[in-house]
């Protein structure tokens, strides 16, 4: 990695921002709040042109993709293209992220499908109402609510988005129509209509996926060039990488230059676009209410039409958008602040509405393409959005002659890569219990993806919760029975613990046990009331019950409860001397020999 990225990846990282002042006019917040003022007093000529090249490179790429991806969305396809450039002027000053690009994306888009019935208005509106949840979310610095969705619950929604993209593009790619968009109805139903298959769409499909394929492998073993190799070598390595780089533009342009060739010998055999709205979209508040030919939808009722919506949509959307960009920080090293990158998609989604955009979020794909193509700055998104709002003024005529089919190879091939089928087997071998709210996840979201996302999440919070209720307590049997819990103590795990330390030490031939708590670093009331429960019904046995290794806090709690019989000693060799101690030696309690002073300072806050 180029010296000045690394560079810029320091002065912009919130690391580098988090000064001791806290006030919210101080520098440090300021930059906390603008990341762009970390980063423009440093820029330089050679950032402005890593930054033109790279965000040309996406702006070619985004393209195609937004238009594909509309048509995933359900919606016509200059929304794709709505969608598509309102990220990269807001990325540009509140990204904390050098690599991602916000915009269209394929789960997105399937997720918009979902819960806006293929109207324009519903998805506008679920823009705006998923960026108020999502700048709320980052004010008050939520982000890490975004941590209870574990990952085996991400990995198992996108598996099963990736099938079901990929399964709603065959008819698509094979020229079907009229078929169902559930995803059940519709593999049955391309079964079913299989013998209605178009020649033509089929050929130029599967041809635009080979071309696809090649021209990704030829990028992946085709390495960049360099300033130190000979001009004429330099020339074509950078017209390969140029030419693999935007492969998806070069492929639905060559799939266009096909159909319009047909047009003109008046014979079409493939299924085009069709018409797009021209020119840049009106900006105008999102629809509140919609009106129809027979009825008029008010506000409350499109909100409750949209439903889980309004909770899935905006999830998935952070979700996606910080896992990119922690992926590509860690990469390149350096550091992404979420609660800000909330700030940001937030902001995108609300400002977006404005210009009739869908929700959007941080794509995996031209983020890649865009550190790839050694970006330095987030400016680099300021030429992509550019070319977006070129493209809609000038050249949406010609996304007429697009064929669908070469849409759908450009999907295809966009979701493939994201079908995971390792984490399965890495999964097995690492925690096997960990495939449980993977598969819940993964077979329920192609009933409904908000009936996945809950259920994988509730399994994943029980799975926690019975760790904690139930923590695994290491027993060692010898001269004195040694119990030590594996993790922290709360309170639901108190009653199996006094139950499992009633049973051992009563089954111990040494009448004394020694409750180890290296691991333990916090307790709570009710451990407190069953740890002196346990005390008493040991005592009434005649089972003496030590501890060992308290840390300051827990020890703080137990002083101050001041439980009967309480004895405490610093390591395992204490307490063993102890116990094997002459019968007439009196029993070490550190309740009654600490010196006065040192107990009142442990008793403090």
């Amino acid at each position: 990695m180029p010296t000045s990225r690394k560079a810029l990846g320091q002065a912009g990282s919130p690391s580098s921002s988090m000064a001791t002042d806290t006030c919210c006019c101080s520098p440090a917040s300021l930059q906390r709040r603008l990341p762009i003022l970390a980063w423009l007093p440093h820029y330089s000529a050679q950032w402005l042109k890593m930054d033109f090249i790279a965000g040309l490179s996406v702006g070619l790429t985004v393209i195609p993709q937004a238009l594909a991806y509309a048509e995933v969305a359900g919606l016509p396809p200059q929304y794709g293209l709505y969608s598509a450039f309102m990220g990269c002027f807001v990325y540009f000053f509140l990204g904390t992220s050098r690599d991602v690009t916000l915009g269209p994306t394929a789960i997105m888009s399937l997720l918009v499908s979902f819960y806006t019935f293929h109207e324009p208005a519903y998805a506008v509106l679920l823009a705006f109402l998923s960026g108020c949840i999502q700048l709320v979310m980052g004010l008050l610095r939520l982000g890490f609510l975004l941590d209870f969705v574990s990952c085996p619950v991400i990995k198992g929604f996108t598996s099963a988005a990736t099938i079901t993209i990929g399964c709603g593009q065959i008819k698509n790619l094979l020229g079907l129509q009229n078929i169902p968009r559930q995803f059940f109805l519709q593999v049955y139903h391309t079964f079913l209509h299989i013998g209605e298959t178009r020649l033509g769409d089929a050929v130029l499909g599967l041809v635009c996926m080979v071309l696809l394929l090649v021209l990704k492998l030829l990028r992946d073993h085709v390495p960049p060039a360099h300033p130190e190799m000979p001009p004429g070598v330099r020339l074509s390595r950078g017209l390969v990488w140029t030419a693999t780089t935007a492969r998806n533009a070069l492929v639905v342009s060559f799939a266009a230059l096909i159909a319009y060739s047909f047009e003109v010998t008046g014979y079409q055999p493939f299924i085009l676009t069709g018409e797009t709205a021209e020119g840049l979209p009106p900006v105008r508040t999102p629809p509140f209410s919609l009106t129809t030919a027979n009825e008029t939808v008010s506000f409350t009722e499109m909100v409750q039409n949209m439903g889980a919506g309004l909770a899935v949509v905006p999830l998935m959307g952070l979700l996606e958008s910080i896992a990119v960009a922690k992926a590509f920080a860690s990469q390149n090293n350096y550091r992404i602040d979420a609660n800000q990158e909330l700030l940001a998609i937030g902001l995108t989604n609300v400002l977006g509405s404005l210009v009739s955009s869908y929700p959007v979020t941080g794509s995996f794909g031209r983020t890649a393409v865009n550190a790839q193509s050694g970006v330095c700055t987030p400016a680099g998104g300021l030429v992509t959005g550019v070319l977006v709002l070129l493209s809609l003024d000038y050249l949406t005529s010609l996304f007429y002659y697009i064929p669908k089919s070469a849409l759908a190879a450009v999907i295809i091939m966009a979701v493939a890569p994201l079908f995971e089928a390792k984490i399965f087997r890495t999964l097995w071998r690492v925690k096997r219990l960990d495939l449980l709210p993977l598969c819940v996840t993964f077979l329920l979201c192609f009933w409904e993806v908000q009936y996945g996302i809950l259920a994988g999440t509730l399994v994943s919070v029980f799975i926690l919760l019975y760790s904690v209720a139930r923590p695994k307590t290491q027993v060692s049997e010898g001269p004195v029975l040694v119990l030590q819990p594996a993790s922290g103590l709360h309170f639901p795990a108190i009653e199996a613990l006094r139950e499992m330390v009633l049973n051992q030490a009563l089954k111990a031939p040494a009448r004394c046990a020694v409750l180890e708590c290296t691991h333990v670093s916090s307790i709570d009331y009710t451990v407190v009331l069953g740890l002196g429960e346990l005390l008493e019904d040991l005592h009434r046995q005649g089972v003496n019950l030590v501890f060992v290794g308290l840390q300051v806090p827990v020890l703080r709690t137990l002083l101050a409860a001041d439980l009967k019989g309480f004895q405490y000693f610093s390591s395992l060799e204490e307490a063993e001397k102890y116990v094997h101690q002459d019968p007439g030696t009196q029993p070490y309690n550190i309740c009654e020999d600490l010196v006065p002073e040192h107990k009142v300072a442990l008793l403090k806050d």
